[in-house]
């Protein structure tokens, strides 16, 4: 059974334990380094200059309060991946454990959805339907029963590609592709991790990448593989985001960011940009909610921010944010903050202001050891209680490789 700790409000730790790193990356990515790079000095900084150099958050924009409202605790190893579905927060471990908790920090709800299969690089949730990404090269879905009045149920209703799936392909030479010298393969297969998944705006498509270097999509209807774009990098993809009109950007460890979309009246996916100016692996990416801000993180130590400039699948580069000590590991999006966790074991929230401005509004310190991944939303509980208390509360959760997930509270002015 997993542990509910509560935390202090304010969580800044002033005692940081080191992280063995070559424990780290035997279990981790080889393809998202942990180790940090050199920043990237030809791109503007967007924050101030203080805020790049320490933990500082004296700025105007900086949040009211912040701190950590809890500490889950159950996993028994490196905590990968995590998603928001419903009342429920799921996540996934390096050990193949998917493991279910009430996503109110007083609750302490949590339970054990599977312990099999292959380390869980990427959760999504879709209505009653769990998607779950795994280094054994498959996406496994599975249904949420949520009729009990307590607590959902779950059950594996299929793996992807599905056996149907791979024995249509079997018969036609043209649904092969040589994924080594000397072997070929039929295309709905992954050949190695899956790293992320991420879902069209209307939902009907789903999209995977993987260290195999392909991007495929698949139908939600009925899960068959209906496109996959082989060798769409040079090296690992490590994350896939999809804008609300349809363009679809992969960061991969060949350090470039690939825009790939499907143009009108035509069955397939295009390239239609590559942004190039991180020098180490991209290891995440998030979307604005419009789709205008891409925001990519990497081993540079920078998260540079992307903006839509002229035409629609033309972006140009704002500039950075930095602040963070190590690797950029994972991002995060909500209303208009975004969340960053790193290698350095901190979690930061930053917000824009006018122009290409941003400011650093929270560090938030507790874990000790790089936090791998991220989500973060609306705390409904806490808003619109006051009617004078002109701030938002937002909820962040944040999973380490010292196999916990932290809950944390951050109210921002309007």
């Amino acid at each position: 059974m997993g542990r509910f700790l509560p935390c202090p409000l304010h969580c800044h730790s002033e005692k940081h334990e080191e992280f063995d790193h070559d424990q780290s990356q035997t279990s981790s990515s080889s393809h998202s380094s942990l180790t940090s790079q050199q920043s990237l000095p030809s791109v503007p900084s967007l924050t101030p200059h203080s805020q790049s150099l320490e933990h500082s958050t004296s700025s105007s924009a900086a949040a009211d309060s912040y701190g950590c409202l809890a500490t889950f605790s159950g996993h028994s190893s490196y905590v990968f991946s995590l998603a928001l579905a419903g009342k429920h927060l799921y996540s996934g471990a390096s050990n193949g454990e998917i493991r279910v908790w009430d996503r109110n920090p007083a609750s302490s709800y949590n339970d054990t959805v599977s312990e099999s299969y292959g380390a869980v690089k990427s959760i999504l949730g879709l209505g009653d339907k769990l998607f779950t990404a795994h280094s054994d090269h498959r996406i496994r879905v599975w249904k949420i029963d949520n009729t009990s009045m307590k607590y959902p149920k779950h059950k594996l209703i299929t793996t992807m590609p599905t056996v149907n799936d791979r024995c249509m392909r079997l018969f036609s030479a043209k649904n092969y592709v040589e994924v080594r010298r000397h072997k070929k393969c039929t295309f709905v297969h992954h050949m190695d991790t899956v790293s992320s998944l991420a879902l069209s705006n209307d939902a009907a498509l789903l999209y995977s990448v993987s260290w195999d270097r392909s991007l495929k999509v698949w139908r939600t209807s009925n899960f068959k593989c209906s496109e996959s774009v082989h060798n769409a990098h040079d090296d690992a993809i490590n994350d896939v985001v999809v804008s609300v009109d349809g363009f679809v950007y992969t960061g991969s460890a060949d350090k470039l960011i690939k825009v790939w979309r499907k143009g009108e009246g035509e069955k397939k996916l295009s390239l239609v940009s590559t942004m190039e100016k991180h020098r180490s692996a991209v290891n995440a990416l998030a979307l604005s909610g419009d789709g205008d801000v891409l925001y990519s993180g990497a081993c540079d130590r920078s998260i540079i921010v992307w903006k839509k400039d002229g035409g629609a699948a033309h972006m140009e580069v704002a500039g950075a944010l930095r602040g963070h000590k190590k690797s950029i590991l994972c991002l995060a999006v909500v209303a208009d903050l975004l969340c960053s966790g790193s290698a350095d074991k901190t979690v930061r929230i930053w917000r824009g202001g006018n122009g290409n401005s941003y400011s650093c509004l929270a560090v938030f310190e507790g874990h000790k050891s790089p936090v791998k991944c991220l989500t973060a939303a609306l705390d409904n509980n806490n808003n619109n209680k006051n009617e004078n208390d002109l701030r938002n509360s937002y909820l962040v959760y944040s999973g380490g490789l010292d196999f916990d997930i932290k809950v944390w509270q951050i109210f921002v002015p309007f």
